[in-house]
């Protein structure tokens, strides 16, 4: 009786880690659909909105390094409340927004929110998954994240165009539910046993003897949410031109849609173990809705243009899971919390990467050729990965 009443206070544990991820990520990603009305207020260019959108990443790779190991020092409870009030403090600034420099702050807050808050939860959730057999803790980091990314825009965008005060009240509804979750999260019992010892900054290191593999595993990941921060980043304003709309709810569903695609995906796939095969074939799906991608703006059409978003969502979600997955299995348990922040370092550092440089090309070209020339440099990217994966 006690274990299954140990394993009941775990499973509850495990939901309040997991939803209140999900709530951070959606806060970190409401502004999606709101981007080209600041764009037009404050009389900013794409190129800046990128580098708006991209800070976010630029802050969160070495918040990653600064807290991936104060989890492990700290205890997981401390450090995942204290990232989801800082949080907060990030949609606070854009519900009050009166210029670009307020979105720069907004973004930054927001990385170091989810740099504290990532390594310490996905660690947590390994410690508390109540089915560790079934790879439970990699799903629910996965549906955390792809979940309240695809949340964040799509009721962003509904709110926006439909609800009063379209640029505070998705904001302040957001709001109440991470500070809630900063509460439950306080309330659960500590995840896992706390290491002794003095809490430095740590640098990037891995275990000697799965580098190749944590590298491999790394490119996945961040090529697959390379592809998400478009779909968040500039996609809206490529949909806008391609549809010729300025609708906030199909512009945020449409950029919400690749990570709900992803999330389906992630469920269909939970149960998979094979996770060379599931990662070839998701950076393959992926490479093939870059493609289409590109394609829906000679025709203007939105069949490709949604076509787009569900196969780069589904590859996302099936090359993301496995990635995930493996390096769960892979990752010794007294260096998981660590082993995981510099996985986390490196996806977005390569998101990073990409969006600025999307962005940069965006002042010499078109939106339309930028995309494309991301879409070739990352689709060649996914498919040589993918061939890794296959002749490992």
């Amino acid at each position: 009786m006690a274990d299954a009443g140990t394993r009941v206070r775990s499973s509850a544990a495990f939901y309040v880690v997991g939803g209140s991820w999900l709530a951070a990520m959606a806060g970190a990603n409401l502004a999606t659909p709101l981007y080209a009305v600041y764009e037009r207020r404050f009389g900013f260019s794409s190129a800046a909105l990128t580098l708006v959108f991209a800070t976010y990443a630029l802050v969160l790779a070495p918040a990653l390094l600064v807290f991936g190991q104060l989890s492990d020092r700290l205890g997981r409870r401390r450090v995942m409340a204290a990232g989801l009030v800082t949080a907060g403090s990030g949609l606070a600034l854009f519900a009050l927004a009166t210029g670009i420099g307020w979105l720069f702050a907004a973004r930054a807050v927001q990385g170091l929110a989810v740099g504290m808050l990532g390594g310490a939860a996905s660690a947590a959730l390994v410690e508390l998954d109540p089915r560790p057999e079934e790879h439970t803790a990699a799903l629910m980091a996965a549906l955390a994240q792809a979940g309240g990314s695809a949340a964040g825009p799509i009721s962003a965008g509904m709110l926006a165009e439909w609800a009063p005060a379209p640029r505070v009240l998705c904001y302040v509804i957001v709001l109440a539910l991470t500070l809630l979750g900063a509460f439950a999260v306080l309330r659960i019992p500590e995840p896992g046993a706390v290491t002794a010892g003095r809490w430095t900054m740590q640098r990037p290191h891995v275990p000697p003897e799965i580098r190749v593999a944590f590298a491999r595993l790394s490119i996945t990941s961040a090529a697959v949410w390379a592809i998400c921060a478009l779909f968040l980043s500039v996609v809206p304003s490529y949909a806008a031109e391609l549809l010729d709309t300025h609708n906030l709810a199909l512009l945020g569903s449409v950029c919400g849609l690749i990570l709900a695609a992803s999330c389906v995906a992630q469920l269909l796939a939970r149960r998979v173990t094979a996770f060379a095969q599931a990662q070839a074939a998701g950076l393959t799906l992926a490479a093939a809705g870059l493609a289409a991608l590109v394609a829906a703006f000679p025709l203007h059409s939105l069949a490709l243009l949604i076509a787009a978003a569900l196969l780069a969502g589904a590859g996302h979600g099936i090359a993301f899971l496995a990635a995930q997955s493996e390096l769960n299995v892979a990752a010794p348990a007294g260096r998981r919390g660590e082993v995981n922040a510099a996985f986390y370092t490196l996806t977005y550092l390569g998101v990073a990467v990409s969006v600025i440089g999307t962005g940069l090309l965006t002042l010499a070209i078109p939106l339309s050729t930028a995309v494309t020339i991301f879409a070739a440099t990352i689709g060649a990217v996914l498919l040589s990965t993918a061939v890794w994966h296959l002749r490992r």
